[in-house]
Parts: C-alpha cells; sequence; structure tokens
C-alpha cells in the first residue's frame, strides 16, 4: 500500500515533533536542574573572589536555568491544570531571565566633584554589564555644596547635598540629594556617599598654552584625617606636585555634636623635588614650565551612580511568584483539611 503525499507529510510533521517533545524532556531533565544550579553556585563564587569581570560567569547559567525550567513548564501537564502553580513558575522564569539581562545592562559606579565643579562624564571606577548604553555624556550635574552633622562619638548623620543639573540643553534646575535620596535622571541614579574631603584649587599658568583651573581631591576625611596629602601632575607636563593639608584645629569633635566645615587655621605645603613652600589663597610658585598659583580651599564629595532598568520588574515579577504560590498552597491545603486527632488513628 501506498501512503498519500498528505499522510507522508503528516508522519514526518509528526516525527518532527515527537524528536522536538524528546528535546524538550531531556532540557526539562531534574538531573539538569541540579547540574546547572551547581554551575550556578560555582559562577557566584567566582563573581564573589574575582577582581575581574564575571558577568558571563553568571549570565550563562542562569539563561540555561530559564530554558530547562521553560522545557519543564511546557513539558509537564502539571501545570497546564493548576493555574497559580504554572503563575508561580512563569514567574520565576522571568525572574532568572531579569537577573541575567541585569547583569549584562547594570552599571554601578563613581565620582568626584568638588564644590563648583560640572560632572563631564567621566568616572573614577565602574562595574558594568557589557550591554549598557552610556549615556552619561548627556547629563550635566553640578555640586553645589553639601552639610553634613555629627553626633557625639563621630556618628556621621545625613548628607544634604545641594546640586543642580539639566538633561543634555534642557533648562538647569537644582535638589537636595543625599545617601538615600538620589537624583534620577535617564535611569541613572546618583547618591551621596560617605566619601568626601578636601580640595585645594591651582591654576596652571604653562610658559605656553592657556591657564588651567583645577582641584586636587585629598583623601577623604575623617576617615583619612591623619594622611592629609597626595602626589599629582601639573597638565601637560612630567612634573609631580606634593601637596598636604596641615591643620591642629579640631573639626569633628568627638565629645559632642559637630559639623562637617573646612578648617579656618591650615597650612598647605607644596613640594616640587627639593623646593619646598606653603601656600596662602593668591600666592604662587615659579617652576620650570610655569607658575602654579593656590586659589583656595574647598570641599569635594563622591557620588555612586547606579543603572539597573531591571529593578522594578524583578519586584513586580517576584511579587506574583510569591502570591500565585501562596494561592497554590491556600488550594492545596484548603481542600483538605487536616485533622491532628484522625492523623494520629491513622
Amino acid at each position: 500500500m501506498i501512503a498519500s503525499p498528505s499522510v507522508g507529510r503528516l508522519a514526518r510533521l509528526a516525527g518532527a515533533s515527537g524528536g522536538a517533545n524528546r528535546w524538550l524532556e531531556r532540557l526539562a531533565s531534574l538531573k539538569l536542574t541540579a547540574y546547572l544550579i551547581a554551575v550556578l553556585g560555582a559562577g557566584v563564587l567566582m563573581a564573589y573572589l574575582s577582581e575581574t569581570r564575571t558577568t558571563w560567569s553568571l549570565v550563562v547559567p542562569l539563561a540555561l536555568i530559564a530554558l530547562n525550567l521553560g522545557a519543564a513548564v511546557a513539558t509537564n501537564g502539571v501545570f497546564r491544570r493548576n493555574l497559580p502553580l504554572l503563575v508561580f513558575h512563569l514567574a520565576l522564569i522571568a525572574v532568572i531571565a531579569l537577573v541575567a539581562l541585569g547583569r549584562l545592562t547594570y552599571l554601578k559606579g563613581q565620582i568626584e566633584l568638588a564644590e563648583g565643579e560640572e560632572f563631564a562624564g567621566d568616572l573614577v571606577s565602574h562595574d558594568a554589564g557589557p550591554l549598557h548604553w552610556w549615556r552619561l555624556d548627556r547629563i550635566h550635574l553640578v555640586n553645589h555644596g553639601f552639610s553634613i552633622d555629627y553626633a557625639a562619638g563621630v556618628k556621621r548623620g545625613p548628607t544634604r547635598n545641594e546640586v543642580g543639573y539639566a538633561v543634555d540643553d534642557g533648562r538647569p534646575q537644582r535638589t537636595v540629594i543625599g545617601d538615600n535620596e538620589p537624583l534620577v535622571l535617564l535611569g541613572y541614579r546618583f547618591y551621596t556617599s560617605f566619601n568626601k574631603g578636601f580640595a585645594p584649587a591651582f591654576l596652571w599658568h604653562a610658559k605656553q598654552g592657556e591657564a588651567l583651573f583645577g582641584t586636587v581631591h585629598l583623601p577623604a576625611y575623617p576617615i583619612h584625617e591623619y594622611r592629609q596629602a597626595r602626589d599629582w601632575t601639573l597638565p601637560g607636563t612630567s612634573t609631580t606636585v606634593w601637596t598636604q593639608l596641615q591643620f591642629d584645629e579640631v573639626i569633628l569633635d568627638p565629645d559632642k555634636p559637630s559639623s562637617f566645615r573646612l578648617p579656618r587655621h591650615y597650612k598647605l605645603v607644596v613640594r616640587v623635588g627639593e623646593m619646598r613652600a606653603e601656600l596662602q589663597p593668591g600666592e604662587s610658585i615659579e617652576l620650570p614650565d610655569g607658575r602654579l598659583e593656590y586659589r583656595g580651599l574647598g570641599s569635594w564629595m563622591g557620588y555612586t551612580v547606579f543603572s539597573d532598568w531591571t529593578t522594578p520588574w524583578l519586584l513586580a515579577a517576584a511579587a506574583l511568584a510569591a502570591v500565585s504560590l501562596a494561592l497554590h498552597f491556600w488550594n492545596k491545603f484548603s481542600s483538605r483539611p487536616w485533622n491532628p486527632e484522625h492523623a494520629a488513628d491513622a
């Protein structure tokens, strides 16, 4: 008997469908689940201990676990007969997928701005996913100064930092941010950090070229209270300048409440090679490549920049997973009430 073309086509389709089902069943294997969880654990350990980028060591096992769980949902009829259980597993897949996407696109960085300085898009340090979209160059952020109160024992209170901001060529605006009150622009969240300190300002008059203004961010205060010195290089030269801020007055009194402020009486020591000078605002020193003028003492603030678009979606997916799982167990146990006395007789 010769099969008709339609019957042969149906047979081929059935064979292909059976092959696809076998692959889905293999992908849904519990043994594979255990193996992938072990691989994910190794990736987490690697990310914790390694100082290099470990994004893919987390993203790959997370993506495979999501596929494994999706295959289990597709091949197991129990999920189709139990709506709360189905919703729970779909929400769990969404959570896993969002965590993987977050690792690919997130950004966490640090910036430092002296009072009056505008953020130019440069980060002091950062960690970012390989697919992060960089839009920091569109943000204009200016540090207009901050205040921090300390309780006795030098216990830091909230930071109040006034900043000006604009996106692209938008209208400049001002607001106050803090450690827990961010400024959100283009998906980036700007927080103040515990890092802050003193910033001497200089004007460098090179023998050739225009004068350049800049600040030197001394080590964070009061963490490095007794190490207020730093080496830096004059712009356009190889000349190293050592700068130290010396003062005896108590800024943050451990015995009573106080506030962060600039020292009223201080010495600014500048050393270039064998030459040493103590400068007051307006004074300068002559160097082979030009003249270095000290303009005054200010402060700098450190900021944390964070971006992860998956955060609200993760919260929603996790909440959906929790509600659906609770509903599943409610339906399961409410349909079969448990009686301790009957359980004991059994």
